[in-house]
């Protein structure tokens, strides 16, 4: 027992912290997670680690959320419209067409009205670290390609558990089906739904496009993901050890970005060469249709002016 006692003297406490996605390993937010918890363990001189458990180990992302609420989990990556649930103001990121490209939607996530948006979940015990990029999300169906609005009527459309994705694809004309991410391929195989949207790395890396043909790139919303720490797991860190955390961080971010700007044209490539039909439809049609949606926020002050400030944002 001595022995024991003054061996582990001479060992410094390592802090580790769990991670759980529900994404592939292939995928660009993994590979930037790892990458995270080698800067981790780097900056922090071996003091602090992080193990990641993907594919939905530990459950689907709004399980992982209420996990991290109760301290059970540290951390986390979740779409934004599933994080709407938990951080209501976050639903102005899901809208439809809000941002003009992907550099807008950069400098609106990076800058002031991000970080508004990030410290939003706090008062739920979520706080959300930063956001990673996961491209725009587009249709694909099984049995007729989305050319335009009125081709997804009475289609079924797969969507997240988000308010906003579900007003969408209804102002489009689709009945949209909420349904996990895990159960989806076996959904579109039985004929539970008729498609989904996604980006074209999930599309491609979840193997969708083993069962749908058509994939119409019309680019309704640019959603991206958001890493989140319970705020229990949060503020058990020292000071230091919350500088460590950001930095590994925003590290990660950066090499999210260049390894998603690849993956995507790869995963287009990959499809087509499957025998997907991938097809350009005309965007106004679909903007259009979505407008009222705007309309609705328009007696609700705080989040109406969010919205203006994003497409006010240069």
């Amino acid at each position: 027992m001595v022995v024991l006692l003054l061996a582990s003297c001479g060992q410094e406490d390592v802090k580790v912290l769990k991670l759980a996605h529900g994404l592939d390993v292939n995928h660009s937010v993994h590979k930037a997670m790892v990458q995270m918890g080698q800067d981790l363990k780097e900056i922090s001189g071996g003091k602090m680690e992080v193990q990641i458990y993907p594919s939905q180990q530990l459950g689907t992302e709004r399980e992982n959320l209420e996990l991290l609420q109760i301290g059970s989990l540290d951390m986390t990556k979740v779409s934004v419209g599933v994080m709407e649930n938990f951080a209501p103001k976050m639903k102005v990121l899901g809208l439809p067409f809000i941002f003009r490209d992907r550099q807008h939607s950069f400098t609106v996530l990076d800058g002031p009205i991000g970080q508004q948006l990030l410290d939003e979940g706090q008062q739920y015990w979520l706080k959300g670290l930063a956001y990673y990029d996961a491209g725009s999300r587009s249709f694909y169906t099984k049995e007729r390609p989305v050319a335009q609005p009125t081709d997804l009527e009475g289609m079924k459309i797969r969507v997240m558990e988000s308010v906003t994705a579900m007003d969408m694809v209804r102002s489009l004309g689709g009945s949209p089906t909420p349904i996990s991410w895990g159960e989806l391929y076996t959904s579109l195989q039985q004929g539970v739904v008729d498609g989904a949207e996604n980006n074209p790395p999930s599309f491609y890396l979840s193997r969708h496009y083993e069962v749908c043909k058509y994939y119409a790139l019309d680019e309704h919303t640019t959603l991206p993901d958001v890493l989140v720490m319970g705020t229990q797991a949060w503020n058990n860190l020292t000071e230091q050890e919350k500088v460590w955390v950001k930095e590994a961080v925003q590290k990660s971010v950066s090499v999210q970005r260049e390894l998603w700007a690849a993956s995507e044209q790869e995963a287009l490539d990959a499809v087509k060469a499957a025998g997907v039909e991938v097809i350009r439809p005309e965007k106004n049609p679909f903007m259009d249709k979505v407008e009222g949606i705007y309309d609705a926020y328009k007696d609700q002050p705080e989040l109406y002016d969010l919205i203006t400030k994003i497409k006010q944002t240069e």
